[in-house]
């Protein structure tokens, strides 16, 4: 008996690769159709799920660029409390003290980090940075500089000290710091030792908040809007915004 085998069709892969094609065009255009539920379903499915299957079908990336502008850096409100009793205070004038006052918003401050380990320190109340001048003095500015740039360190005693990051002493090296004196008055900062109570803050985090990158000028941009009252219990010339100690023009009698 003679058994009659059907030829063997060979398989081309060409051919069944364009199948294949059509036949995933032809799904997809069908769950495309607006008319169809499910084609709706598939839609929802698609965003429900997020944006990674439509930038498998569209062959673009969806991922969106950040603006510049959107706040990126992560600081705290807070208040500084000095060791001498005083929580440091910006009041409307610019003029720096410590107050014994734990609920006035003069002793609220941002502290935004700049760097690594490097803060600056802006009163929520006017906006106004605390700065340091060449001679170690205390002034507000309108303008963040490299003089309101602080190193943040924590002391043995888990004290926080602010030095600034520009001026030391040029022979020894020796930082200089932000304190307040015992009558809560604002210090030389080379004055002031990193080993004394007037050097050391206990920050009190009010809230975790989000800020812009501060633009960074130079210490010659900074225009003067209003003298800063100095120290009452110093003698020392006002200084105004920039750093420059000014003197005062002596009033003429007409």
């Amino acid at each position: 008996m003679v058994q009659v085998v059907a030829p063997s069709r060979r398989t081309d892969p060409v051919g069944l690769l364009c199948n294949r094609k059509d036949r995933f065009s032809m799904r997809v255009s069908r769950l495309l159709d607006c008319s169809s539920p499910k084609s709706m379903w598939f839609l929802w499915n698609i965003f429900s799920k997020g944006s990674h299957m439509l930038q498998c079908l569209c062959g673009k990336s969806l991922k969106k660029n950040k603006n510049p502008s959107d706040p990126q850096l992560k600081g705290i409100v807070t208040r500084l409390y000095c060791r001498q009793g005083y929580y440091l205070q910006m009041n409307p004038d610019g003029c720096l003290d410590g107050t014994k006052d734990d609920s006035t918003n003069s002793s609220l401050f941002n502290l935004i980090p700049v760097g690594l380990r490097v803060v600056a320190i802006q009163s929520v109340k006017t906006g106004l940075y605390i700065a340091m001048n060449g001679e170690g003095h205390l002034y507000t500015s309108e303008l963040f500089t490299p003089e309101c740039k602080f190193k943040e360190s924590v002391f043995e005693n888990y004290y926080v000290i602010y030095s600034s990051m520009l001026y030391r002493q040029q022979e020894s090296g020796r930082a200089w710091f932000l304190g307040l004196n015992k009558e809560g008055q604002p210090m030389k900062g080379n004055r002031v030792k990193k080993t004394k109570p007037a050097a050391h803050f206990l920050p009190k985090p009010i809230e975790v908040a989000m800020y812009r990158e501060p633009s960074l000028h130079d210490v010659g941009e900074a225009i003067p809007k209003a003298s800063v009252p100095h120290s009452k219990s110093t003698s020392e010339p006002v200084v105004m915004n920039g750093g420059k100690p000014v003197s005062k023009p002596d009033s003429k009698e007409t």
